[in-house]
């Protein structure tokens, strides 16, 4: 089962790692999206570096860019909300 974009609800949240902010994103269908390409295009459109964590399949950027990134999900039909953090 394949899940559409309006059927996933992504959370995205900042995190302290030694003094610095990351940006995570969860929630994401690894086998319903391109996570690869949706890193790159996002890595690429906010100069900053990024990893996917493939165990998990959690999106981190660094920096504080969670409110464009829930403001670019939903654009793209996600039910995405801004985690605590």
């Amino acid at each position: 089962v394949v899940l559409t974009p309006a059927e996933q609800a992504p959370r995205v949240r900042r995190e302290k790692r030694s003094g610095k902010t990351v940006t995570v994103i969860t929630g994401l269908d690894a086998s319903a999206n391109d996570l690869p390409a949706m890193l790159k295009a996002w890595r690429s459109g906010m100069g900053t570096g990024g990893t996917l964590d493939k165990a998990s399949g959690q999106i981190e950027l660094q920096g504080d860019h969670r409110d464009k990134l829930v403001a670019d999900l939903i654009a793209k039909g996600f039910k995405a909300k801004a985690a605590e953090g």
